[in-house]
């Protein structure tokens, strides 16, 4: 859930970045981090394992916009892809305003991708959250990679986009696609504040 701050007239809006280990959650987040200009963006504090892989989230507040005279700033957070760090996984969706799936298009990762996509939506239920009722996106990303290794935008949204969410194909080292990720989930959670608080 959205955080209000009268005093300092702000909003601030969680996006949970989740998907499978090494799809590409980390490289987005770091790759935004990166173009926005310091003074629109807070420290990145990141935790990770001795192997080097993230393990708890990534912090970056990042301004947007405005509703009804409020500042709107973006905490965007990534999950941990391994299966063991399901508790974590949970925590970290805990008042998530929205949802970017980041899902790796190499065909052999398919069922990664799908046993991920199923794991969010345990842990959204097991945070009384509805899936139905959230903001999420989907980012293909590796789209980069030879053809005969991947899977298209279409096989993909065939075989996880089923409520037709906005998607993206995306390559997060060199950024294609990581802001129109950010733009289409960011646009989905502002219009739901705005006509919850319109409501």
């Amino acid at each position: 859930m959205s955080l209000v701050n009268f005093t300092t007239r702000e909003i601030t809006c969680k996006i949970v970045y989740y998907g499978p280990g090494r799809s590409g959650k980390t490289t987005n987040l770091q790759y935004i981090y990166g173009r926005v200009p310091e003074g629109r963006r807070g420290r990145m504090v990141s935790l990770a394992t001795k192997t080097d892989r993230t393990l708890f989230f990534d912090f970056l507040p990042l301004e947007l916009g405005q509703i009804s005279g409020f500042t709107t700033r973006f905490q965007l957070y990534t999950v941990p892809g391994q299966v063991y760090y399901n508790a974590t996984r949970k925590l970290v969706l805990q008042g998530a305003d929205g949802v970017v799936f980041v899902a790796d298009s190499q065909a052999r990762q398919l069922d990664e991708n799908i046993e991920s996509l199923q794991n969010l939506q345990i842990n959204l239920l097991d945070n009384g959250m509805d899936v139905r009722d959230l903001p999420v996106v989907y980012q293909y990303n590796k789209q980069d990679l030879p053809q005969d290794l991947i899977l298209s935008k279409r096989e993909l949204d065939d075989a996880l986009n089923f409520r037709q969410r906005p998607s993206f194909q995306a390559d997060a080292l060199s950024g294609s696609g990581v802001f129109e990720t950010l733009k289409g989930v960011s646009e989905l959670v502002l219009r739901r504040l705005s006509e919850v608080s319109t409501a």
